[in-house]
């Protein structure tokens, strides 16, 4: 069970609590960091660690658990945050994200960050695990479920798509895929880099089940997820976001892909971020 279960009102303050964090990490790294991608993200991973997950700083070896993994690994900044906040580890360890000696490299690597479950960085290769941690646990009984998210930029990559297909072969319906679907990547628009619309028709003829919400409206994420069917298909979120949501002159503005708050962009992020 999950040790928070917040409700939705809370988790929308746990959620401005993170985007904060994410404006002082990203700040404060001396090798940049993805504001955007972190930013899109927020109200997913919020609800996954503060509501929905099966995981708990002191059960990181439970065999029990829910695994999250994190398949769009460069934003890990947002995972980080979360996972600070969640008590796996302390908040001071934030102000040294890519720092020398750090316990948080720029992309996940589990045998340096407690909770952590997969290292991930290259794309499409979180969903090939997902699916073989899925089928191990059916084959063994187990009741955990495998959380990942992926982003759209991300399904370019092949492997998600084998991986899809022998999900659905196997009956995972201990999976859940969640699509962080921003509509922008690293060089522009994904429409116009490599169309995968429509995404909802692709993923049911892979053999889905197929929902959709609005990614950054915590409400409608929660009942995306608490609405989920274990039918004998794995299951996708298709949750529509915005790239660098929640600050004004960050969100859907493809340059902050790999950029971070300077100078007084970092008061002004902070002012919009406010607790009301």
């Amino acid at each position: 069970m999950n040790p928070y279960r917040f409700d939705i009102q809370t988790l929308e303050r746990k959620a401005r609590a993170v985007r904060r964090h994410i404006v002082r990490l990203n700040a404060n790294s001396p090798a940049g960091g993805h504001t955007g991608a972190d930013l899109s993200q927020v109200e997913l991973l919020t609800a996954l660690y503060f509501r929905v997950l099966n995981a708990a700083p002191d059960r990181l070896d439970d065999p029990q658990r829910d695994i999250y993994i994190q398949s769009k690994g460069h934003a890990v900044g947002c995972y980080y945050c979360v996972l600070a906040e969640a008590g796996f580890f302390p908040n001071d360890w934030l102000e040294t994200y890519q720092h020398a000696n750090s316990h948080l490299p720029g992309h996940p690597v589990r045998q340096k960050t407690p909770g952590i479950e997969l290292n991930t960085g290259a794309l499409g290769h979180g969903l090939p695990v997902a699916v073989g941690l899925a089928l191990a646990a059916k084959k063994s009984n187990s009741p955990r479920r495998i959380f990942l998210i992926t982003g759209d930029g991300e399904l370019a990559e092949g492997s998600n798509w084998e991986a899809a297909l022998a999900a659905a072969h196997y009956g995972l319906d201990n999976l859940v895929i969640i699509n962080d679907k921003n509509n922008l990547q690293l060089a522009g628009p994904t429409r116009e880099i490599m169309n995968t619309d429509p995404l909802a028709d692709k993923w049911r003829a892979f053999g889905m089940e197929v929902s959709e919400c609005d990614g950054n409206d915590m409400a409608s994420v929660v009942a995306a997820i608490e609405g989920l069917q274990q039918n004998g298909k794995p299951n996708v979120i298709i949750a529509n976001t915005t790239k660098g949501a929640g600050i004004s002159f960050i969100q859907g503005r493809p340059e902050w892909h790999h950029r971070v708050p300077k100078g007084e962009e970092i008061a002004l992020a902070l002012e919009e971020l406010k607790d009301e």
